[in-house]
């Protein structure tokens, strides 16, 4: 086993042409200091031994999340749309920082072509995120006015198109996803789950304060990748022939089996007591996480 952090790991690499590196730490109750701190040590730690072992290519996989997620986005979005996400503590903080590092790696060290995959939400097993989790809510969060819009990136694309970049068939940043996107009434069709409708400043102020208590283990621009759009156009991909095999129907008929009978608020898993008790309210998704905050307020008095 080889620790991607090691300062030695050109030694390891010296006899390699070419580097995946997928070694991070994207558990959503991870530290966010701690999390943040491997992740980039990881990365930077990765594109310099490859440099310096003379590694020809480098693939490294962040988020189509570092898009952004807006009202107004396109639909799709095109693979060189700016990078628009709000910097932040979340796991989409640590993706704007990893892709920062390869900017300067690539002006460091022009003789490793670095490639950069971004996928759209990931879904298989073994798949654990904030966007996974929203799915096993009681009820899917929506935003007066605005209609998501649904991609997934089932693992087993992620894995052909990680292939394609090893060989140097695609290069660059790309965008990786199932094609097009469900509406959220073909979400909710599929996934058997109802909406929950609130306004956007009662959501995502609700949710920051949940977040500084906390209560929930993502910064409350998470919830932005619920709610609004950042569908990508995979175009590099497409017209180097690869297709993807995952529908977007499927991967979310995948996502919904692999729930487990899990209950999950903003993020953050319920106990089957709490879940019974909050999933009874009206308003479930965001302000129905009273129960919570009184049992956190109830320990801090102790």
């Amino acid at each position: 086993m080889i620790d991607v952090r090691d300062p030695l790991l050109a030694n390891r690499i010296s006899d390699i042409d070419v580097l995946i590196h997928l070694a991070g730490d994207y558990a959503v109750d991870s530290d966010p200091a701690e999390r943040r701190a491997y992740n980039l040590r990881a990365a930077q730690t990765v594109l310099t031994a490859c440099a310096a072992a003379r590694v020809r290519r480098a693939v490294l996989v962040t988020s189509a999340m570092v898009y952004g997620a807006a009202p107004d986005n396109e639909v799709p979005l095109p693979e060189d749309a700016p990078v628009a996400a709000e910097p932040d503590t979340g796991v989409v903080g640590d993706f704007l920082e990893i892709e920062s590092l390869v900017r300067r790696s690539l002006r460091s060290h022009p003789g490793v072509e670095v490639t950069v995959l971004r996928p759209a939400a990931v879904v298989g097993p073994g798949v654990d995120t904030v966007l996974t989790r929203h799915f096993e809510s009681p009820r899917l969060l929506t935003v007066k006015g605005c209609s998501p819009h649904w991609q997934f990136c089932h693992i087993d694309d992620l894995v052909s198109a990680l292939e394609l970049a090893a060989r140097g068939v695609v290069s660059g940043v790309l965008a990786v996803g199932s094609d097009g996107w469900l509406e959220q009434e073909q979400v909710e069709e599929l996934s058997g789950i109802r909406s929950l409708e609130l306004p956007a400043g009662l959501t995502f102020g609700t949710a920051q304060r949940l977040h500084r208590l906390g209560v929930t283990p993502a910064p409350a621009t998470d919830l932005h990748y619920v709610v609004y759009p950042w569908v990508v156009d995979c175009a590099v991909l497409r017209e180097a022939g690869w297709k993807p095999a995952w529908t977007n129907e499927a991967a979310l008929r995948q996502l919904m089996e692999l729930r487990e009978n899990r209950t999950t608020v903003v993020g953050r898993r319920l106990p089957v007591k709490e879940a019974t008790l909050t999933a009874a309210g009206a308003t479930v998704a965001v302000i129905g996480t009273a129960a919570i905050v009184r049992q956190v307020r109830r320990k801090r008095r102790q």
